[in-house]
Parts: structure tokens; sequence; C-alpha cells
């Protein structure tokens, strides 16, 4: 379909008038005409009728205005984005928690000062839901934590940050060894519904821990919160600061063979923005001046 008949549909609505749409579109009437008779043959059925010299919508006109206009509201934004050296127009970005308040807040500042005709859209969400997001088209990229899956090629993966697993303590523990504090307190379990409490779990099996399970939950910031308590100690990916404010760990690390969470950057492979989240991804990757 050809946005510029859409645009002569609009037009001659606005106008109320094939005459007045020729004006404004530097056509004859008769071209705006045979234009709406394309658009029509097109969707299938009459989206104007005369009355007169005067044109109005039919019923089946008037239902789609408002997409007709999204739809060439959104070719615009795509076409000034692909040819400006200043993009401009509307990113939807989804993060996880840990990405949104530890990762990106470093980098906004510059990342607006690049670019200060974008407006940023974060969606919070899972991993799993983010990924699925994406993969649906529902927002443009995300900063998640690396599938325990295949990419689908139609998706591009780019790591930037691996996060060792570690284990949190609450100060008063005396013990040094990972293993035995893991067997010996109760555990704080990192939801395993989650892929970094997943790759928590499995670490666990691997090795032959099986530990007191007191609490399981998605947020990492109230496990740190409640390991600091004394309620018990916890396995968990060594995320971004900031943590929460006042609480008083230990934080011990485990075997150099023990896995890492991956977090990075998920986008469409054909995504129109690519080279714009290219961009992106360059800031992200420079490092911060120091403060």
């Amino acid at each position: 379909m050809d946005t510029r008949f859409l645009e002569s549909f609009l037009i001659v609505i606005e106008q109320g008038s094939l005459a007045g749409a020729a004006r404004q579109l530097r056509l004859t009437p008769a071209s705006v005409a045979q234009r709406i008779r394309t658009l029509e043959d097109e969707i299938g059925c009459p989206i104007v009728q005369r009355d007169g010299r005067n044109v109005r919508p039919t019923e089946q006109g008037l239902a789609i205005i408002e997409q007709s206009r999204a739809i060439l509201t959104s070719v615009r934004d795509l076409c000034a984005i692909a040819a400006s050296d200043k993009p401009v127009g509307t990113l939807r970005i989804g993060a996880i928690s840990s990405a949104a308040n530890g990762l990106l807040p470093p980098y906004l500042k510059r990342f607006f000062e690049c670019f200060p005709e974008i407006e940023l859209h974060i969606t919070p969400g899972s991993s799993s839901g983010l990924h699925n997001a994406v993969l649906d088209g529902n927002i443009d990229a995300a900063f998640i934590v690396e599938p325990p899956f295949e990419i689908p090629k139609t998706l591009v993966w780019q790591t930037l940050r691996s996060e060792p697993l570690v284990v949190l303590a609450p100060e008063a523990i005396r013990e040094t060894d990972p293993h035995e504090i893991l067997r010996n307190h109760p555990l704080i379990r990192y939801d395993r519904m989650q892929w970094g409490g997943r790759l928590a779990d499995e670490y666990l099996r691997k090795s032959g821990i099986w530990p007191h399970e007191r609490l399981e939950l998605d947020s990492l910031d109230a496990i740190a919160i409640i390991v600091s308590q004394g309620t018990g100690v916890s396995l968990v990916p060594d995320w971004a600061r900031p943590w929460p404010a006042g609480v008083h760990l230990k934080k011990i690390p485990l075997p150099a063979s023990a896995p890492c969470r991956n977090l990075g950057f998920l986008i469409q492979r054909n995504s129109p923005r690519l080279r714009l989240f290219n961009r992106l991804l360059e800031i992200l990757q420079k490092p911060l001046p120091a403060s």
C-alpha cells in the first residue's frame, strides 16, 4: 500500500472536497480521485462518499482514520531515524530491575546529550517476559539476562556485563568456605522462575548442596536486606550497584569455575532502529569518567 494514498485520503477528509485536497497536494482533482479509488480497491470497500461537491467518509472510512494517521506518523518517524545523524522519535526499551537501577542510570545523561530528540520509555519486567516482548515486537529492545536457550536467529544478543554468582551472608557469620555456608545456614533462595535464580539452583545441585530453604523470592534488593538482618544466606549474581542502603553483608566468592549471569542487550536483527541501538551500545561500552 502506497502511504501517499493514505495521506491523500486523510487530506480529502480534512478538506471536505477533492478540489481542496488537490490544491494542498498540488495535484489535479482527477489524480486525487484516482488515488482514493486505488486505495478503495486495495482495502476492498468504499471509504468516501460524495454529497454534491463535498466529500465525507463512509462508515468504513471513519473506522480507518485513526489507524491511517498512526501509520503515517510511524513511517515519518522511521524515515527521520534512518536519514538523520541526530535521530528523533520514541524508543521503547525493556529492562530488568537490576539493569534499570544499576546498569543504565549512570549512562542516561550521556545518552540524552548524544540524542536530545529521543524520547525514552523504559518498561520493567522479567527477562523471560521482556524477551518475548522483543520477539513479538511489543518493545524495540531489552536489557535482560542471557536466555538459557538458543536465541532465535531473528534476534541479536550483545553481552554487556558478566556477574559471577556469590554467596551473601550476614556480617556475624565467621565461616569463609562458601559451600559450607550454604550447607549450614538457611537459604534465602533467588526465585527459580528467574533465569538468574535457575543458574543458582543448577550450581547448588551440581555441587551436591541441598540447603534448608527458608524463603524464595525474585527481588535481589529484598534478598540483600533479608540476609543483612540475619535471616539466612543466599546465592545470587553479583549485580550492579547501587545495592540497598544500610545493608551489612559479607560477599563471598565461589570457586573460579562457578558460572556467571550474563546481562546484555536483545534486539530484533532487522529492526529499523538497529543503527541507533548500536550507537547506544557504544555509549554503554565506554567507561564513565571518574567522579
